[in-house]
């Protein structure tokens, strides 16, 4: 009961946020723009999605052969590649590559965000700098991100302005380009003075080992390719068969992410090469000279067998279904803890393998279904929230 206690107590304080409302408004105005545009000029992609939707449901059916046969094409390609079943042996595999006292750049991950990666490195003395816009607004802030794709959704330009004056020692006007520019200068030589480079994956394909990274800021392309080592960590689910199948996931991906096209697309398969002195392959060029890539399952292995939720797999993370709920609509990410929305009910009782961790949102979930009708993917997170109700008051099948 203290759970739910304060967790409704979270919620009501977020409800009556100003800074919240304004800044939620603002977005989801904008984001209902730019998907009826993305979809209007490209109306391929309902289709599309219905393929992905069906390479889904196969590769998540076949996810630890696919992630075996993906470790072993990466090692061909001279990156290496591990599989941690636990947060903590993840974070182990990455305690042994990074060390301590360290400059790391890292891209935005929710799969990072799942074993509080950046927190970690920080403890054990290295300097960590999130370089997405949001995610950085988020570090300075202290807090949590609010969205899967957008973490800083909930704070308005008016916010931004005072932290970047802090930060930076000089007024910054509430003025977004402003605030842009202002990062760039702020982050832009920790880029190339950093050691260890760190990123996630919208999807990685097993014939080739190739990740794809779905970006607008450049900062995961420079995070991945500028320091001297790269890290990776992935989420098994991620894996499909072929690089053909992974480009479809990513074209659905950014296109219901609200973008028609988005301004990268990276593909990373090991560390930099060059063959131009007598079509000799000679590893360590511009790019890295190292490249890890960890595959977590934390929970997932486990949902993939579970017939009436392993569907909260297909999820591409595109963060299309939040900007339909009305919950998250008054009270952002605190609809949530590191997954948000009734699919993050699901997400939190199996990363977390626990039921009364997810069961305060699952109960919040109004089962209105808006959600599944935005969703590429069409996952019934729904009938998913009630099936964990149904679990969680019987108690009769332990995730």
């Amino acid at each position: 009961m203290s759970t739910f206690k304060s967790y409704k107590k979270r919620l009501r304080e977020a409800a009556r946020d100003p800074k919240i409302s304004l800044a939620l408004e603002r977005a989801i105005r904008s984001f209902r723009k730019n998907i009826d545009e993305a979809l209007r000029k490209f109306p391929h992609t309902l289709e599309l999605a219905e393929v992905v939707r069906r390479i889904k449901e196969e590769s998540i059916s076949r996810m630890e052969e696919l992630v075996q046969q993906t470790c072993q094409t990466i090692r061909e390609n001279k990156g290496e590649a591990f599989v941690a079943r636990t947060p903590q042996e993840a974070l182990g595999i990455i305690d042994n590559i990074v060390g301590s006292g360290k400059l790391i750049v890292k891209g935005k991950s929710l799969t990072g965000e799942e074993i509080e990666l950046r927190e970690h490195l920080q403890e054990r003395g290295n300097e960590v700098y999130e370089t997405d816009l949001g995610e950085y607004i988020i570090q300075l802030l202290g807090s949590k991100p609010m969205h899967l794709l957008a973490p800083a959704i909930h704070v308005p330009k008016e916010e931004v302005a005072r932290l970047l004056s802090q930060v930076s020692g000089q007024e910054v006007p509430p003025d977004i380009k402003t605030e842009v520019a202002t990062v760039r200068e702020i982050l832009r030589d920790k880029f190339f003075r950093a050691e260890v480079g760190m990123s996630g994956a919208n999807v990685v394909a097993a014939d080739t080992g190739a990740l794809f990274q779905i970006e607008n800021e450049g900062n995961v392309r420079l995070s991945s390719s500028a320091p001297p080592v790269y890290i990776a960590l992935v989420g098994m689910e991620k894996v499909v068969a072929t690089i053909e199948e992974a480009f479809k996931v990513a074209e659905v991906t950014w296109r219901f992410a609200g973008y028609a096209v988005p301004a990268y697309v990276n593909l990373v398969s090991g560390p930099s090469k060059t063959g131009d002195i007598e079509k000799t392959t000679t590893y360590g060029a511009h790019g890295p000279k190292e490249m890890y890539v960890i595959f977590l399952d934390a929970g997932r292995s486990q949902l993939a067998k579970d017939p009436d939720l392993r569907e909260a797999l297909y999820c591409l993370r595109c963060g299309a279904c939040l900007y339909e709920c009305p919950v998250f609509a008054v009270t952002a990410g605190h609809f949530g803890d590191k997954y948000f929305g009734g699919i993050g009910a699901i997400w939190t009782a199996f990363v977390s393998g626990d039921l009364i961790k997810a069961a305060p949102l699952a109960y919040s979930c109004l089962t209105c279904g808006r959600c599944k009708e935005r969703c590429p993917m069409k996952i019934d997170s729904p009938q998913m929230c009630l099936e964990l109700r149904r679990r969680i008051a019987e108690e009769s099948k332990p995730v």
